[in-house]
């Protein structure tokens, strides 16, 4: 069995999660799926292709190994839903993003399948980001967290028209302290792309749950839009257009880490 995610450990205060460029699928779930649900189309493509630089910069990463389609790992665990009024794919989707039936009828998911996907792929990276996050804390006296996400440009389900292309999300503020994501605005706003903070998306559970300023942990989400490095109609990564993608991101977690770091 594959492992459930990569790891690899840094020397500075920050971890980044990547939760949703898992490509696998458990054992028998194709075989479960429509055409559209084998497709895996609401992954989030390429993200680690897009973060590789982390390393350089001494930053921890921790990657999903198997798609969200096997379990939402920026979904509580509860399955509650994270954006009253808003169309919701869950704990264990059922529906992609369009509204296609990842499922066979009379394969869908029960309450018992969802428990042991929830034991078995969820449990273990969130385990592995609070440990490191209380690793970071022990050793620097507070931590880091940047929850890395993309998604397509439009998707009319979800949102109307054409997205944004840095969404930054703090939970309005409560997941990270004011002058953090104040400096990682003024990157994103600095880069020419179109930044916005706190919009369509806000941040989903991993921010949410984990940031807790009062008690030294600022986390960030980032829901970059795939048209910024990415061909989106051929689900191919653009080389060019990721150059200047990685140098904004690496822009945005430098003065992340610099604002922490100035303000402990």
């Amino acid at each position: 069995m594959t492992e459930v995610f990569s790891f690899t450990a840094g020397t500075t205060p920050l971890l980044i999660s990547i939760p949703h460029d898992g490509r696998n699928l458990m054992p028998g779930q194709a075989r479960r799926m429509t055409k559209q649900g084998r497709a895996i189309p609401d992954t989030d493509w390429f993200v680690k292709d897009l973060y590789a630089f982390a390393g350089d910069m001494g930053v921890s990463t921790i990657a999903a190994n198997y798609s969200r389609y096997v379990v939402d790992l920026n979904r509580p665990a509860s399955d509650d839903q994270l954006y009253a009024g808003q169309v919701s794919t869950g704990l264990c989707p059922l529906q992609t993003f369009a509204g296609d039936d990842i499922y066979l009828a009379g394969e869908e998911i029960s309450a018992a399948e969802q428990d042991e996907r929830t034991q078995h792929y969820w449990a273990p990276y969130h385990d592995k980001i609070q440990a490191t996050i209380s690793g970071l804390q022990d050793e620097f006296g507070y931590a880091l967290l940047w929850d890395a996400h993309s998604i397509a440009s439009e998707v009319p389900r979800l949102f109307p028209g054409v997205l944004t292309d840095l969404n930054i999300g703090t939970n309005g503020g409560a997941s990270c302290s004011e002058y953090c994501e104040s400096a990682v605005m003024d990157a994103a706003k600095a880069s020419g792309f179109s930044a916005v903070s706190n919009g369509r998306f806000r941040g989903g559970f991993i921010t949410r749950h984990y940031g807790d300023p009062g008690q030294g942990v600022h986390a960030i989400q980032l829901e970059l839009s795939q048209r910024c490095y990415m061909d989106e109609n051929n689900l191919r990564y653009d080389d060019d257009l990721a150059v200047k993608a990685r140098h904004v991101i690496r822009q945005m977690l430098q003065a992340f880490m610099t604002a922490a770091r100035e303000n402990k």
